[in-house]
């Protein structure tokens, strides 16, 4: 399973087309020292790999489509046998074209040199001044001799602009095969979930679901955890991105997975509470049913045409409702949710895009009012929680929280398609109905 040439090429020709007279540079991610001279596992930058495919660092790809020639030129490390001894194999520049379809391809160090001459005719450069501050140096230099020219040639590149508003609208629908990645991403990611719930016992600790979580990622074809996997018991549960992972379990803990597998740099997100002893308390119990009818109405409203608030908006109405039910918060609904005053049990939004970020790229307004409609190929996370820390400081005027209520916290998160019709749930071989989860 993977994403051929012919769709990077597509991707690319439809990008070019939106830039006119333009060049695109692309930079690929630096690699990142861990201690010493030991480097982190390479991760390539997702616009990136998203136009090219090409999966080694020091590399750059421009984009032309003015030109009569090269449109697709790509800047690679040279073959080296002596480095690729240590660090691997590389493409190489003959294996760039064949390979990934470039029109032209050079060794990186003859970037500065070649590089103006795909610039010298554009009307603008489309790069992001990110932070690669060096390179973004490299690009200025660049651009500020071809300005220095521009009154005697009259041509050139006039304006730096971001590539973010043309690409990522780009990454936010995803294709068939994007589609078909994703749901290997989130099919690994259901079966570790499943296995750390059969594995999970009291006395276990923390690091120990971690590591068959991940272990399971691994196993079934997945490049590992897509981002820092959380297993939060008790009442670490109620620290959103808890990672340290090391607290001993007991009897009565809820415990919180938050972990999904990369696959193909495509990720799943999922989160699921359950009771380790497989009986909630009382309490648990409440805000557990609580969080779960709120994901439930929120994924309902997930449907193309919808605004992107609309599921947010729907979770905090059940989950402000139920709370004043249960006596946690008093007052009028609408002013309630106006003023925030839920914020210290629901402080965070009700869901992200997704795909190759975790967070994936992608505007959610339009403007300071209107937000994004939901489209068919939109891929989101419904992932309402409440968090009654031990130390919650209520709202002001709002009551004080009950002993019984403290150290909850419960998240429950899927992923979920937009449609044609409405939408599919794709992580929903995890359980999460309360008599799927308890005993």
């Amino acid at each position: 399973m993977g994403i051929d040439l012919r769709e990077y090429r597509q991707r690319r020709e439809t990008f070019m087309a939106k830039i006119g007279q333009g060049t695109a540079i692309f930079r690929s991610a630096p690699t990142s020292v861990m201690h010493n001279d030991v480097e982190y596992l390479f991760r390539q930058d997702s616009d990136f790999f998203y136009l090219t495919g090409f999966n080694e660092p020091e590399a750059v790809a421009v984009l032309i489509p003015h030109h009569q020639e090269h449109r697709f030129v790509l800047f690679v490390q040279p073959k080296d046998p002596e480095k690729e001894t240590w660090t691997g194999y590389r493409c190489g520049v003959d294996q760039a074209k064949e390979l990934y379809g470039a029109d032209e391809a050079y060794p990186i160090t003859e970037l500065d040199e070649k590089l103006p001459q795909y610039l010298e005719k554009s009307d603008r450069i489309y790069y992001h001044l990110g932070r690669d501050k060096s390179f973004n140096e490299v690009i200025l230099s660049h651009w500020q001799r071809l300005m220095a020219t521009y009154p005697k040639r009259g041509i050139g590149p006039v304006a730096i602009e971001d590539p973010a508003p043309i690409l990522h609208p780009m990454r936010q629908v995803k294709s068939p095969t994007e589609l078909a990645m994703l749901r290997q991403a989130m099919e690994i990611s259901a079966i570790a979930h499943n296995r750390a719930r059969e594995f999970v016992k009291v006395g276990h600790y923390e690091y120990q679901i971690q590591a068959e979580i991940e272990h399971t990622f691994r196993l079934h074809g997945g490049i590992g955890p897509a981002y820092p996997s959380i297993v939060a018991s008790g009442s670490n549960a109620c620290i959103l991105h808890y990672i340290n992972n090391h607290r001993q379990i007991q009897e009565n803990d809820l415990l919180l997975i938050d972990a999904g597998c990369s696959y193909g740099y495509y990720n799943g997100d999922i989160t699921r509470t359950f009771p380790v002893n497989g009986k909630f308390t009382g309490e648990q119990k409440v805000i557990y049913e609580l969080v779960l009818e709120a994901q439930l109405k929120a994924i309902e409203s997930v449907k193309p045409g919808q605004p992107y608030n609309e599921f947010h908006d729907m979770a905090v109405c059940v989950l402000v409702q139920g709370l004043m039910d249960l006596g946690l918060l008093k007052g009028d609904l609408e002013e309630i949710i106006k003023e925030e005053k839920y914020k210290p049990f629901y402080m965070h939004r009700t869901g992200h895009w997704l795909g190759l970020d975790v967070h994936d790229v992608g505007v959610y307004k339009q403007g300071e009012e209107t937000w994004l409609p939901l489209q068919p190929g939109h891929v989101l996370t419904v992932e309402p929680g409440i968090y009654i820390k031990p130390d919650i400081k209520p709202a002001e005027g709002q009551p004080e929280i009950p002993e019984r209520w403290r150290g909850i916290g419960i998240r429950i998160e899927d992923d979920i398609l937009v449609t044609e019709t409405g939408h599919e749930v794709l992580t929903s071989g995890v359980p999460k109905l309360l008599d799927e989860v308890s005993f």
